[in-house]
């Protein structure tokens, strides 16, 4: 299995780091620590030295009620940055929405688009299925980041956030785009309580069904706090143990901002022989 994109053809023969850089003041986890380009472009060095396969890049906050950004704003947050991680040797990764910041950062040679609203913004599929061979992450939430956590409600959150990836997954490969450049997140944390987080841990590998890649974030999210009782400042061993029972469920991507503690877990589980 791969997962082909502008520059590089990932091969998924083992799971891959992606490194998540915020570019934002407002970011639940680290919000403000790399809101510039030099401290930024820094932290992409450091996540590379830490062994990241892929850099995240992105500029708007989706943390649980959070306003929409301007376009500007976000070009101005991200662009400087991406253009010169794409000098690191490594796969690069927009997480936008926007399709015109889409558009712009794959002029640029970015590989990946990693989409929290999965494409559904008029005009974004046109972006990605005008383009021969970018990634695309497909992501579930419900709702907008604004809205998404007032009470949200599943009758089964596994088969729901199932039939969604499914359906948009379709939907992009309609457009021309080849299938080996889609891969699916089913959004943990995104409009959905601890409870559904859980059965998508639990249930992750129904996911695999479709025949995607899946990627998962649980990087320090709320619903990990929740289990242990810690802060979001201390909860690296509880994001490494959630990546590896993803992993453990068929997760070929793990996103994630404690680089080197997830790479050595990684290496770790594959020396005892528990993970290809």
């Amino acid at each position: 299995m791969h997962w082909l994109t502008t520059r590089y053809l990932i091969e998924l023969d083992r799971p891959r780091v992606m490194g998540i850089v915020n570019v934002t003041p407002d970011s639940f986890s680290d919000g403000g620590n790399y809101d510039g380009p030099d401290a930024a472009m820094a932290h992409c060095e450091r996540l590379v030295a830490e062994g990241a396969d892929i850099l995240d890049v992105g500029g708007e906050s989706s943390r649980p009620s959070a306003e929409p950004l301007p376009l500007e704003e976000e070009r101005r947050r991200v662009l400087p940055v991406l253009k010169a991680a794409l000098s690191l040797g490594i796969p690069v990764s927009i997480d936008t929405c926007k399709p015109d910041l889409m558009r712009e950062a794959l002029d640029l040679g970015v590989d990946i688009v990693n989409d929290i609203a999965a494409l559904r913004l008029p005009g974004a599929l046109d972006v990605v299925a005008a383009h021969p061979n970018c990634g695309i992450c497909l992501m579930h939430m419900r709702g907008t980041p604004r809205s998404m956590q007032d009470d949200p409600h599943y009758g089964d959150v596994v088969v729901e956030v199932g039939d969604f990836l499914r359906d948009r997954a379709q939907r992009v490969r309609s457009a021309g785009v080849d299938p080996a450049r889609i891969v699916l997140d089913p959004g943990i944390g995104f409009g959905k309580s601890v409870a559904h987080n859980l059965a998508l841990l639990a249930r992750q590998s129904e996911l695999l069904d479709f025949g995607y890649p899946l990627l998962l974030g649980w990087s320090r999210k709320s619903t990990l706090g929740q289990v242990t009782g810690r802060p979001v400042a201390d909860r690296l061993v509880a994001s490494v143990a959630a990546g590896l029972a993803a992993v453990q469920h068929g997760a070929k991507v793990l996103r994630v901002h404690d680089v080197g503690a997830m790479v050595d877990a990684l290496k770790v589980w594959r020396a005892a022989g528990l993970s290809a």
